[in-house]
């Protein structure tokens, strides 16, 4: 019988491979861009129709994947970046003064809205891609370390985070070397969850200007600016939606399957060395 958990790590590769193949791979099939049509038109050598500027969908769809999944996962990974540090040293530590230094003033940011946020920023100082995937992370980094740290001090608060604590292990092994491990399934649940969001804030901003210019190639412009013409020409925003919807679901097909079984073997493997070590321990 086939293990179901192998079906979806098939699945998610699957479904993930066709943006990310495009997104990396696309521009260098791209080729010249050629003359450009009609706005809004099918055929005539083009093979998914022109875009609001008439030029030619597909070659904007292999131009556009690179700039929006790029952010997405950067501005992802840097507010986990922050947020890991943050939320495991709050739930781990005993120091009350320390945990409200460090997620009060994360809570005054948690209340701005995101959006707002990077667009004050966006007044201050053209971010461009880099910095408008710095500003996505910033904005992600508050509620990230609230779950992060919700995650960490429900794992702390276990019996064999005590008895490592009475065993005299240090610090970085119990954050990292058991709550770290423990927590891996809820951290990959909301990271797929938190991609999504991330492509939502990377696209609002590429609508309203930051980051990317209005007419760029990106996924997230085009279904923006190929809404006007849905129903004339539907290819220009339903192939970059459907990409985007792609990404995010094999993310969260592939945590899923690739943490199922890793999420019991290390929660058994920490259950069998606290065993092993009072014996040790009691040994002459």
């Amino acid at each position: 019988m086939r293990n179901p958990r192998t079906g979806r790590f098939a699945l998610g590769v699957t479904v993930i491979a066709v943006p990310l193949v495009l997104a990396f791979l696309g521009p260098l099939f791209a080729g010249d861009p050629g003359p450009r049509s009609a706005s809004f038109t099918l055929g005539d050598g083009h093979w998914l129709g022109t875009d609001f500027v008439g030029r030619d969908v597909w070659r904007q769809v292999l131009h556009g994947g690179r700039p929006v999944v790029l952010t997405a996962l950067a501005a992802t990974a840097l507010s986990y970046l922050v947020a890991l540090p943050v939320g495991l040293v709050s739930a781990l530590t005993h120091h009350r003064r320390l945990e409200e230094l460090l997620m009060r003033p994360l809570d005054v940011l948690l209340a701005v809205p995101s959006l707002l946020l990077i667009l004050l920023a966006a007044t201050v100082f053209s971010p461009g891609t880099v910095g408008l995937a710095f500003l996505v992370a910033l904005v992600n980094v508050p509620d990230a370390a609230r779950i992060v740290r919700a995650a960490a001090a429900e794992v702390a608060a276990r019996p064999a985070v005590e008895a490592l604590r009475m065993q005299g292990e240090t610090w970085w092994r119990m954050a990292v070397g058991y709550v770290g491990r423990s927590m891996l399934r809820t951290l990959a649940a909301d990271a797929g969850t938190r991609l999504t969001g991330v492509l939502y804030l990377v696209a609002t901003a590429a609508f309203l200007g930051v980051g990317v210019a209005p007419d760029a190639a990106d996924w997230a412009v085009m279904v923006d600016q190929g809404r006007t013409g849905l129903f004339v020409q539907p290819w220009a925003v339903v192939v970059p939606a459907l990409l985007i919807v792609a990404l995010t679901m094999g993310t969260n097909l592939l945590f899923d399957a690739a943490l199922d079984k890793s999420g019991r073997r290390d929660a058994l493997a920490a259950a069998v060395t606290l065993r092993r070590r009072p014996e040790k321990e009691a040994r002459p």
